[in-house]
């Protein structure tokens, strides 16, 4: 196993192991890992074991208990108001030490996203629109708060309309990280503010608060052989197309996503003209957090060529 990787310190693995063998009832060890780096913004990977291996996600950051409490949270909300597939937490599904704040999941047979099969990748949009069939009485969500990425995201319903909800809650906040992480300029700025308090006469129809994802682009997905699985969920009720968005705003995926979806649930004629809304606070949060990167800096692009098309 090696070593260099946080997630295999002795003291990490020590804490894992006690977990997950208080959660199967009897001794369980860690016989190898498998690095996940690539594949999350924390150190991540899978502890292997038998008769089930142990993914795991490491926080160093004060906030991390928080967020990864936000994220189990999320998980059991969308399971049990949806009935959609989430991971299982290991015993309480966190462990915290001098190492920091680590989430313990049960790992899944995955099938790799260049593996899938046409069948799976409609799974995805299946999941997605059953998640949506569970509605709200309002936008948002009272019981608690959460993150996009490493974002606090406030989740308290505001105003009646969805346009007031993004707006307040979704849109203006990312902009304000945006512009404090100084790697907006001050005309695109503007431009943003602008266009949310035009908000109403470009959301369309008024939607039914519906239960989202929150974070829905692809990797925040995983298959296996015969089922989707919903990953690193913010989960709030909202317009189904703010998760519709996101399915493809960092890369593109087959039109099967979007088939799979439509076998449950419609999509509106109208939701091509208002992707690149529901993006922006995404694209606004990449800035915030990694603006000042070689993946970061183009989105500055984005956001300005997004406004533009609603002058």
């Amino acid at each position: 196993m090696t070593t260099q990787h946080p997630l295999c310190a002795p003291a990490v693995v020590t804490a894992v192991e006690q977990a997950a063998s208080a959660h199967r009832g009897r001794p369980w060890t860690v016989t190898g890992f498998t690095d996940l780096d690539d594949r999350a913004s924390h150190p991540a990977g899978i502890l292997h074991g038998a008769p089930f291996s142990v993914f795991v996600k490491l926080d160093r950051a004060a906030s991390g208990p928080e967020q990864f409490t936000a994220e189990l949270r999320g998980h059991r909300l969308l399971r049990e108001r949806a009935g959609v597939a989430t991971p299982v937490p290991v015993g309480a599904g966190l462990v915290t030490g001098a190492f920091g704040s680590v989430l313990m999941l049960e790992a899944l047979p995955e099938v790799p996203a260049q593996a899938r099969t046409a069948a799976q990748w409609r799974s995805i949009g299946r999941a997605l629109a059953i998640a949506h069939r569970a509605r709200g009485e309002r936008h948002g969500l009272a019981e608690f708060d959460g993150f996009f990425g490493p974002l606090p995201q406030d989740n308290q319903p505001v105003g009646t309309t969805w346009a007031q909800f993004y707006a307040e809650r979704r849109l203006l906040p990312r902009l304000r990280d945006a512009v404090d992480s100084g790697h907006l300029p001050a005309e695109v700025a503007g431009a943003v503010a602008r266009l949310a308090g035009r908000l109403p006469e470009l959301c369309g129809p008024e939607p039914e608060p519906s239960l989202l994802h929150g974070d829905a682009q692809q990797n925040n997905f995983l298959t296996t052989a015969d089922a989707a699985v919903l990953l690193d969920t913010a989960p709030g009720y909202g317009h189904p197309e703010a998760d519709l968005a996101l399915l493809d705003y960092f890369a593109p995926v087959p039109g099967e996503v979007f088939d799979g979806y439509r076998e449950v649930a419609p999509i509106d004629p109208g939701f091509g003209q208002r992707r690149e809304l529901w993006r922006l606070h995404g694209y606004l949060a990449v800035l915030a957090v990694d603006g000042s990167s070689a993946f970061g800096r183009p989105f500055v692009r984005r956001v300005a060529e997004a406004v533009a098309r609603y002058r």
